[in-house]
C-alpha cells in the first residue's frame, strides 16, 4: 500500500507490520524519513517538517539523510549514482513526476539535462523492493560509472552490530556478527558471479536475539559481481549502499534512447529477532521470487560422487534401479555424458551425448528412468568451454580474453563471453535441441570458475560484459523455461558460488555447497537459512567416510537427518551399499516424503545453533511441526539438554505419532538422542501433530 501526502511530496509504503517513508523538499532533495514499525501518513508528514542541519565547511546536511545519494553537490558519502556525459560528470537532478501502478509500485522520476532517473519502490509483505532505471534521453553517450540499486538509511541507534555470511569453496555461508565501527565495511565479489566468499546479504541490530529485537536486513538480487557497503558516518548515522559491479570503473555506455535497470535490492525490518527476520525472508521468496514455490521438490539421486567422469549408459541404469528401489523420485546424470568429456580437460561447449557412452543419445536412458517411476535430469555448464573442444577450435574468439595476454585456464576451462549475441544464440540452439531430444525434467546448471581475463577485443566498451553476461544468462534461463515449462533448474557454481535473489527468481533450487560432509553442512545450512528457505536448499547423503574432503565417518542416520533439513538428495555409490544400508535409506526417504511439506513450506525456527553439542531446527506448518536434532559432540556421561519448541499454540496439545507421547505447545522436548557416548554423532527426527 502506498499513501501520498496532499502536496504530493511525501510517500509512505506500508506492509502488515512495517512502514517506509520518504520526502521531497522544495529544493528537490529526496530525504529518507522512516523505516521500521508501521506508522500513519500523518506521522510521516510530521517527520517531513523537521529541518535539515545547517551547512558547515567540512560537513554536509544531506549526508546520511538522502534517500539516494548522487555524485556532485554538497555530498561526501559514497554516491549510489555516478554518471559521466560528454560535457560533465555527476548529477544535479530535478523532480519530474511520481505515480503508482496497480501492483503497488511507486515510481519517482527525476531528470538531469536529458539523463532520466527513476527510483522504483514496492512493498511486498514487509519486504521493500527497490531498484533504479537510468535512461539516456538527449546525449550522444552516457557512461554509467556506478548505478547502485538503493541506499538504505537506518534510524539513530547506539551499538549497531553487523551480521554477514562469509566463506570459501566448501565452507560457504558462515554466519559472523561483529560491532559496526566508524568508516565503511565493504563486501562483494569481483569474480563475475555471486561468489563463495560472501552472500549478498547483511543484517544490522543492536541487541536482537534469535527470537526478539529489531533486525534490519538487506539482500541483493544479482548473480554477477556486486558490492554492498555499510558505512557508519561521522555523526554515527548508518547507511547501506549496494548494487551490481564491484568498483566504479564503469558499468555500461548508454547510447541515445538506451536505459539500464539495476537489480532489486530488497530490505526488511523485523521486530522478531533474527529468526523472525529469516521467516519473513523465506515467506517473501516463496511468495514472490521462487518459481512454482508451492510445489514440493523431489528427492533426487545425483551420479557425480558415485561415478565421477567414468560413466556409461549401463552403469547409470544400474544406479537408477537402486535409486528407484529406495524411493528416489529424480535421477540426475552429472558431468561426463557429452562430447569428449572423459575428464575435466575436454568437452565443455559440445553439448551432444558422447557416442561411445550413449550411442543412441540420452533418450533410451531417460525412457528407462521414467519407466522406473522417476524423473530424469542432466548436468550442464553452458557458460564455459574447454580449449580441447570442437566449440573452441571453431570459435576461439568467443571466450573472454585480453589481446596479447595469456588466456588463463582454471579447471582447464575458459569463460564464454555470453554478452555476445552469437554466443547467446549458440547456447540457446544447443540447449533447446538437447531438451527437445529426450524427456529431460531437470537441469543442474553449473559455473565452475571465476572471471579472470574479462576482455572483449574489438568491443568499443568491453567493460559491459560484466553486466551483459548476467543479463544474457537471465534471458537464456527465461527463454528455456518458457520453451520447456516442465523442466526444473538448479543453480550450482562449484557449490554455493551463485546464490542470490536474482538467480532464485529463475531456478527451482540451489546447490548449497560441494561439501557434503553432514557435520560441516550444519553450519553451512545454519547460515544459509538466515536469508533463504529450506525449499531451495539442496543437500545430499553421500558415502562415508567422506573421502572427498575430510575422511570423517558418520552414520547413515546422521547423514540423512542432516540432508533432510532442506531438499533431500542422495549422491553415494548405491551399487556399493549393503542390503541393510539400502533398507535403512528406504526408510529415511519414506520418512522425508512424509515430513517434506512441513520442511519445504513451513516456518523455520533455529532452536539451537551448530556450535558444538546439541543443535536443532524446527519447522511449523499448520497443525504439524517437525524437529531435526543433531548431537555433534559429547563428553562421556554429559547429559543432552532438552529443547523448547517455538511457533506452537502454548495452550494446545501435540502428539508424537511414533511414540504416542503428548506434549504441551511450549514444553521442553526430550528428543531421545543417545547419551553416554564419547565423541559420537547422533541425530533424530521428531514429528508432532496438534490434537
Amino acid at each position: 500500500m502506498v499513501d501520498i501526502a496532499e502536496n504530493g511530496r511525501t510517500w509512505l509504503l506500508s506492509g502488515p507490520s512495517s512502514s517506509y517513508a520518504l520526502h521531497l523538499t522544495d529544493a528537490d532533495e529526496l530525504l529518507h524519513l522512516h523505516w521500521g514499525p508501521r506508522i500513519a501518513l500523518a506521522d510521516a508528514e510530521a517527520l517531513a517538517v523537521s529541518p535539515l542541519p545547517g551547512y558547515w565547511p567540512f560537513e554536509s546536511p544531506l549526508d546520511g539523510r538522502e534517500e539516494y545519494p548522487v555524485e556532485g553537490g554538497p555530498r561526501f558519502v559514497r554516491p549510489a549514482l555516478s554518471v559521466r556525459t560528454e560535457e560533465r560528470r555527476g548529477t544535479e537532478w530535478r523532480f519530474v513526476s511520481s505515480d503508482t501502478t496497480q501492483d503497488g509500485e511507486l515510481r519517482l522520476r527525476f531528470d538531469d539535462d536529458g539523463v532520466a532517473i527513476t527510483l522504483h519502490y514496492r512493498m511486498r509483505a514487509d519486504v521493500v523492493e527497490r531498484w533504479v532505471t537510468v535512461e539516456n534521453g538527449a546525449h550522444a553517450r552516457v557512461e554509467l560509472l556506478r548505478a547502485d540499486a538503493a541506499t538504505w538509511t537506518l534510524p539513530d541507534r547506539e551499538g549497531w552490530r553487523l551480521s554477514q555470511l562469509h566463506g570459501r569453496w566448501a565452507a560457504e555461508s558462515r554466519l559472523t556478527t561483529s560491532p559496526l565501527t566508524y568508516g565503511e565495511k565493504v563486501i562483494g565479489s569481483r569474480r563475475g558471479h555471486t561468489g563463495h566468499q560472501h552472500l549478498p546479504w547483511v543484517a544490522l541490530d543492536t541487541d536482537a536475539t534469535e527470537e526478539r529485537g529489531e533486525v534490519y536486513g538487506c539482500a541483493l538480487g544479482w548473480s554477477g559481481s556486486w558490492r554492498i557497503a555499510v558505512a557508519q558516518l561521522p555523526d554515527a548515522r548508518v547507511q547501506i549502499t549496494g548494487g551490481a559491479g564491484y568498483d566504479d570503473s564503469g558499468l555500461l555506455l548508454l547510447a541515445p534512447g538506451e536505459s539500464y535497470t539495476t537489480p532489486v535490492f530488497a530490505g526488511l525490518w523485523s521486530d522478531g529477532g533474527f529468526g523472525g527476520a529469516s521467516r519473513a525472508w523465506h515467506a517473501y521468496q516463496r511468495a514472490y521470487v521462487i518459481p512454482d514455490a508451492g510445489q514440493d521438490r523431489p528427492v533426487l539421486f545425483n551420479s557425480w560422487e558415485a561415478t565421477f567422469f567414468d560413466i556409461s549408459e549401463e552403469q547409470q541404469l544400474a544406479l537408477a534401479r537402486r535409486a528407484a528401489d529406495i524411493g528416489i523420485e529424480l535421477f540426475v546424470v552429472d558431468d561426463g555424458w557429452f562430447g569428449a568429456r572423459t575428464s575435466d580437460r575436454a568437452g565443455l561447449g559440445d553439448w551432444t551425448p558422447n557416442p561411445d557412452r550413449f550411442p543412441q543419445g540420452l533418450k533410451p536412458l531417460a525412457d528407462q528412468v521414467h519407466g522406473l517411476g522417476m524423473r530424469f535430469g542432466i548436468w550442464v555448464e553452458p557458460e564455459m568451454v574447454n580449449p580441447d573442444s570442437d566449440l573452441y577450435r571453431a570459435h576461439p574468439d568467443w571466450v573472454q580474453y585480453q589481446p596479447g595476454r595469456k588466456r588463463t585456464e582454471l579447471r582447464n576451462q575458459l569463460v564464454l563471453n555470453l554478452a555476445r549475441e552469437d554466443v547467446q544464440e549458440y547456447l540457446w540452439e544447443q540447449l533447446d535441441t538437447l531438451l527437445s531430444s529426450a524427456p529431460i525434467d531437470y537441469v543442474k546448471w553449473d559455473f565452475n570458475r571465476c572471471f579472470t581475463d574479462a576482455g572483449w577485443p574489438g568491443e568499443p566498451y568491453p567493460q559491459r560484459l560484466w553486466v551483459d553476461h548476467v543479463r544474457a544468462l537471465y534471458a537464456l534461463l527465461d527463454r528455456l523455461r518458457a520453451a520447456h515449462p516442465g523442466v526444473a533448474f538448479e543453480s550450482c557454481s562449484g557449490g554455493g558460488g551463485r546464490i542470490d535473489l536474482g538467480v532464485l527468481g529463475r531456478t527451482d533450487q540451489v546447490w548449497t555447497s560441494d561439501n557434503t560432509d553432514p557435520l560441516d553442512r550444519l553450519a553451512i545450512q545454519h547460515g544459509f537459512t538466515q536469508v533463504h528457505p529450506a525449499r531451495v536448499m539442496a543437500a545430499w547423503v553421500t558415502d562415508s567416510p567422506n573421502t572427498q574432503l575430510n575422511g570423517r565417518a558418520s552414520s547413515l542416520r546422521f547423514r540423512f537427518v542432516s540432508a533432510m533439513a532442506g531438499v533431500l538428495g542422495v549422491g553415494g555409490d548405491l551399487t556399493e551399499w549393503s542390503a541393510e544400508e539400502l533398507a535403512e535409506a528406504r526408510r529415511w526417504v519414506e520418512l522425508y516424503k512424509e515430513i517434506r511439506p512441513v520442511v519445504q513450506h513451513g516456518e523455520l525456527y533455529r532452536l539451537r545453533p551448530p556450535a558444538g553439542g546439541l543443535s536443532a531446527v524446527q519447522y511449523v506448518r499448520g497443525e504439524e511441526t517437525v524437529v531435526l536434532a543433531w548431537l555433534q559432540a559429547q563428553s562421556y556421561g554429559e547429559p543432552v539438554p532438552a529443547v523448547r519448541l517455538r511457533g506452537l499454540d502454548p495452550t494446545a496439545s501435540y502428539e508424537n505419532p511414533e511414540t504416542g507421547e503428548v506434549h504441551r505447545g511450549a514444553v521442553l522436548l526430550h528428543h531421545g538422542l543417545r547419551t553416554g557416548l564419547k565423541g559420537d554423532l547422533d541425530a533424530t527426527v521428531i514429528r508432532l501433530r496438534r490434537i
